[in-house]
């Protein structure tokens, strides 16, 4: 069971997108930062464990090239083997910064100014996996595709390189999801999602390369997770499918939420599952796989309704899931709930 916990005040209120918070979690400091996107800005907290908001930042989409004001599309943390960068992506390019937002070190524009009014662009998805990020970009000129772009981090300082261009989405990639290959070869580790509904498997590495594909089925794919080659997909008619990310085989198909799902997240040290819908629920799961016949399985632990509410985001606030957030549209807070 989980209670409602003091809840922590914004700025300003969350814009209706889907994985509409960021959570990093820094126990040596015993604080948690929490992001969440509004138009041109995002809103970067600090708070106590009881929920006291220490600091407050509030960065700026760059204008880069074009006359109409850009919008920020997501905000994430990118936890590397040796530093902490902060993401912002938008409709001019994308932004990283030190982890606490203080300094960029590193802009890359999508386009030159020079679009037609009918094209359109704009980066979504964001995750590091090893000492990459990659990051969603979309463009449309009457037809939309996909890519992901890969910048390799240096161990400190602003030398960071777009190294390469994944190009296998016929449309908007909504998110990214990785994790750790844990030194193994040929070990898929990292998955893309896409307005289609398409997952992209690639194994990360100096060359990223496309293990397997899992066609879509009309449905948009909105929020992704990855979980010891378990994919966990939400998608927009308030589905969650478990697959095999090495084959692509469908373990579980779950109907989850009546409406779309908006965010989903992870506690890797136990395998809990939190989906989050536009339906005002928010779920946990606890994931397990069976010994015997080495399928997943799946176990439902707690409902929590948020009423009046439409849900945008969701991340658990510590690795064992014993505590989550979640953000709204048009709300001024971040809503805090904690086992009991």
């Amino acid at each position: 069971m989980f209670r409602r916990e003091r809840s922590i005040p914004l700025r300003g209120s969350a814009a209706a997108l889907c994985n509409n918070l960021s959570v990093l979690q820094l126990p040596l400091r015993n604080l948690t930062h929490f992001g969440v996107v509004h138009g041109p800005s995002a809103h970067l907290l600090s708070a106590a464990p009881e929920g006291v908001p220490l600091a407050q930042r509030q960065l700026h989409a760059k204008e880069g090239a074009g006359v109409s004001p850009p919008l920020i599309t997501q905000v994430h943390w990118c936890v590397l083997p040796f530093r902490v960068l902060l993401v912002l992506t938008s409709h001019r390019g994308i932004q990283m910064y030190e982890s606490d937002g203080s300094v960029m070190v590193y802009w890359h524009a999508l386009d030159s100014g020079d679009a037609s009014p009918v094209q359109a662009v704009f980066a979504r998805g964001i995750a590091s996996s090893g000492h990459f990020i990659c990051v969603g970009h979309t463009a449309s000129a009457g037809t939309w595709s996909g890519r992901v772009l890969v910048f390799d981090i240096p161990a400190k300082g602003p030398n960071i390189v777009l190294s390469e261009e994944l190009a296998a989405h016929p449309t908007s990639v909504t998110d990214i999801a990785s994790e750790p290959a844990q030194g193994q070869d040929c070990v898929a580790d990292m998955v893309t999602a896409d307005d289609s509904g398409l997952l992209c498997i690639w194994r990360s590495g100096p060359e990223f390369k496309l293990s397997t594909q899992i066609p879509g089925f009309g449905v948009p794919c909105t929020s992704v997770q990855l979980w010891q080659g378990t994919i966990a997909a939400g998608y927009g008619n308030g589905q969650v499918r478990l697959y095999e990310a090495s084959t692509g085989t469908l373990h579980i198909q779950i109907n989850a939420h009546a409406r779309a799902i908006c965010a989903l997240d992870l506690a890797p040290d136990v395998g809990k599952l939190l989906t989050a819908a536009e339906d005002t629920f928010v779920h946990i799961w606890k994931l397990s796989r069976s010994s015997e016949s080495g399928y997943i399985e799946v176990e439902h632990c707690h409902g929590e309704c948020v009423p009046d509410i439409q849900v945008c985001g969701a991340r658990f606030c510590d690795p064992s899931g014993n505590s989550f957030a979640v953000t709204g549209y048009d709300l001024a807070e971040i809503l805090r709930f904690s086992s009991m």
